[in-house]
């Protein structure tokens, strides 16, 4: 049994931190862990995202290096890439400058 305490969790910390990413701009793992209060934590962002609710921009959520964390060849993949092209976010040799496009 738990108890709720009103803090919100890590994972609904990790939705707050996405959902805040403007139109046309990105965020790594790394960030958005860092926004949840737990640096270091990226993966776990991952997995967090794995099962997020719908309407949330989780398209805008790349890895450190710039890259989609996904399969280009994957529905998913092409969705992720498809979304950000069309925010205006460019993706050069697959990778995005985040120096450009990062929060």
């Amino acid at each position: 049994m738990t108890v709720d305490d009103g803090e919100p969790t890590f994972v609904e910390r990790v939705y707050t931190a996405v959902h805040c990413i403007p139109e046309g701009r990105v965020a790594t793992y790394g960030q958005i862990a860092d926004l949840a209060g737990r640096p270091r934590a990226a993966r776990q962002v991952g997995y967090a995202m794995h099962r997020c609710p719908a309407n949330l921009p989780w398209h805008r959520v790349v890895n450190a290096q710039g890259r989609l964390s996904l399969p280009a060849d994957s529905d998913s993949g092409r969705m992720q890439r498809q979304r950000l092209e069309s925010e205006g976010v460019v993706l050069i040799g697959g990778r995005i400058d985040l120096s450009l496009y990062g929060e």
